[in-house]
């Protein structure tokens, strides 16, 4: 097997490394990165600082990319909100939004999940700002003050677990009403067995300037490169994992194994927005970890299973290492138009190389402070 670094050195001195992309069959390939945000531009929204005032900061240097690969269609889905707000339970402070969403059983929950998760987050965070806005100027409003007091009991960490589970649950029980012909829940007219039959990961991270959140359904994954070093951030849903197995099997399910273990021989994770068929044994409660910046961080990588499949972490981390340090490591092509997008690229096509046979997400989320 070609190693990461003999097949970065192979990209970088061949001029016809975009061929690769022929296997898209003209399908488009998205791709993002932080140019995308140019700070100068008219940037005045609201959603910028939440109605605090606060004034917004730079846009976090960042590539994302999402491939169809093999694939006949693609299921995968990224999110990607700079500065999304600057809530309260971050001290009106801009925090940045990065997700990846794999569907399964179609595209409609993954494309539900980019459409409207963040909103629902925006929204949740509103609520917080406004209850505690309102309390502070009605001290007859008995709600508020009741909720202000219980913001008072929680932990940040409480509080950012309440806000996403709720986001979560929001989003899940949306997917329950998503058409698998027309899409997210409106009336349609199609048969009741056409709704909720797909479902998806959800891999959110929130950013801010001391703490990287992460929230996990699903088997897409997030992993820190720090200080030369792979550390994941997240732990896969898989059936196969022991406490995810007791659980399914507490609620009368049972695991197969074929070419790998499956919630009743048919979903290969045990956790998922959607799925409304299975939802006795695939729960979308999410999973966190809070994460404490420190100097030696590199970057993040957040990507679904397309890359993980086939490329571990440490090579993961090796190959965005190698970009980000490199004064010019742009091959030709706009997709080299920064190090953190180089490193989503050429993630990808490694596991192309290495025959991932699955749609490929990949945000690479450069965490150096100059």
């Amino acid at each position: 097997m070609t190693s990461p670094r003999r097949f970065l050195t192979f990209l970088y001195e061949n001029s016809f490394v975009d061929q690769i992309f022929v296997i898209n069959f003209g399908v488009p390939t998205f791709r993002m990165s932080d140019s995308d945000y140019d700070s100068d531009s008219d940037s005045d929204s609201d959603s910028a600082t939440s109605g605090t005032g606060a004034p917004e900061e730079a846009v976090p240097l960042f590539g994302a990319i999402s491939l169809i690969g093999r694939r006949s269609s693609m299921e995968d889905a990224i999110s990607v909100w700079p500065n999304l707000c600057s809530p309260y339970i971050n001290q009106h402070r801009p925090i940045d939004f990065f997700a990846v969403y794999d569907g399964h059983g179609g595209p409609q929950v993954a494309g539900l999940c980019r459409d409207r998760m963040y909103l629902m987050l925006l929204e949740e965070l509103l609520m917080t700002n406004t209850i505690i806005t309102g309390s502070s100027n009605n001290n007859n409003n008995i709600f508020a003050r009741l909720f202000q007091r219980q913001l008072e009991r929680e932990s940040i960490k409480e509080t950012w677990k309440r806000v996403l589970k709720s986001c979560f649950e929001r989003i899940d029980e949306m997917a329950f009403d998503t058409c698998y012909e027309c899409g997210i829940g409106v009336p349609c007219g199609c048969p009741p067995q056409h709704y909720g039959l797909g479902g998806s990961t959800a891999l959110l991270t929130i950013l801010t300037e001391k703490t990287i959140i992460v929230a996990n359904c699903g088997d897409s994954r997030a992993v820190l490169c720090r200080g030369g070093r792979s550390i994941p951030l997240s732990i896969d849903h898989t059936p196969d994992r022991a406490e995810e197995r007791a659980r399914i099997e507490a609620c009368g399910g049972h695991v197969v194994y074929d070419d790998c273990a499956r919630v009743l021989g048919i979903l290969a994770i045990s956790r998922a927005i959607g799925d409304k068929y299975l939802k006795k044994y695939i729960i979308s409660e999410p999973e966190f970890t809070f994460t404490k910046r420190e100097a030696e961080d590199e970057c993040l990588i957040l990507a679904s299973d397309g890359l993980w499949n086939v490329v571990s972490n440490d090579d993961a981390c090796m190959v965005a290492r190698e970009c980000l340090q490199k004064e010019k490591p742009f091959g030709r092509g706009e997709v080299f138009s920064s190090p953190s997008n180089a490193a989503a690229a050429l993630l990808t096509r490694l596991a192309m190389g290495r025959g991932s046979q699955d749609n490929i997400s990949v945000i690479v989320v450069d965490l150096k402070i100059d």
